[in-house]
């Protein structure tokens, strides 16, 4: 994962979490700036590993998406980093997972089609990154290039169907335009409210100044999993 997009996802789950630059500098030890200077300037270039440790443990991610090199899982106990005991069962909820491809095709994510499988998160991960209802989770696959580098062909994304309509901010959404589903970051102009459809990935294109109207949100992107190659 580049350098920018660890920066882009941290400022992301700060922003879904409800956390601010300054508090997380404090839960670091650091100076209140120090979050904020990461993210808008680069500066330090790489999140030392134990500063990446705490904020995966905060947030519940994987610590390669902050730049590690593997995929620990976050929040954990200072006894279940030491090789302790798994968490008990009550610490889970369980999300369904849906066989949907993002620009797999027509219909909204959980209508028309069944679930394949559940996924268990911990609970406290789930009050981080997504709204209260459990209910309004689902899982699918993202299909194609467009997000590189920020998605990749085959990830698992976590989607909150809450996150959408007044709620509506720049970030990472599935959409579905002309009956296919997309997966696609939107930015909100504040005073119109219209949208931008874009890429990440500058080999594809984006759509500027889009009717709103002509856009169904399915929800908000809020995780993202996926194998090593």
């Amino acid at each position: 994962m580049d350098l920018i997009a660890i920066r882009r996802t941290l400022d992301e789950l700060i922003r879904n979490s409800g956390d601010d630059y300054a508090s997380l500098s404090r839960l670091l030890g650091r100076n209140p700036t120090y979050i904020q200077q990461f993210i808008k300037r680069g500066v330090p270039r790489r999140l030392s590993e134990e500063d990446r440790r705490r904020l995966a443990m905060h947030f519940g991610v994987g610590e390669r998406l902050l730049g590690g090199a593997s995929d620990r899982v976050g929040p954990a106990t200072d006894n279940q980093l030491a090789g302790g005991a798994p968490p008990p069962l009550a610490d889970f909820v369980t999300v369904e997972a849906y066989d949907v491809g993002a620009s797999a095709g027509a219909g909204a994510l959980a209508e028309d089609e069944r679930a394949v499988a559940q996924v268990a998160f911990r609970s406290q991960f789930v009050r981080a990154v997504a709204s209260n209802r459990v209910e309004a989770l689902s899982t699918i696959r993202v299909e194609g290039d467009s997000m590189l580098p920020t998605l990749s062909n085959g990830d698992a994304i976590l989607v909150d169907t809450d996150d959408d309509g007044d709620r509506l901010r720049d970030g990472i959404y599935v959409l579905r335009v002309d009956g296919a589903l997309l997966v696609k970051r939107l930015g909100v102009n504040p005073a119109t409210r219209r949208l931008s459809i874009l890429s990440d990935n500058p080999a594809f294109p984006s759509w500027p100044d889009c009717d709103p109207e002509g856009v169904t949100v399915i929800g908000r992107v809020v995780w993202v999993g996926r194998r090593l190659n």
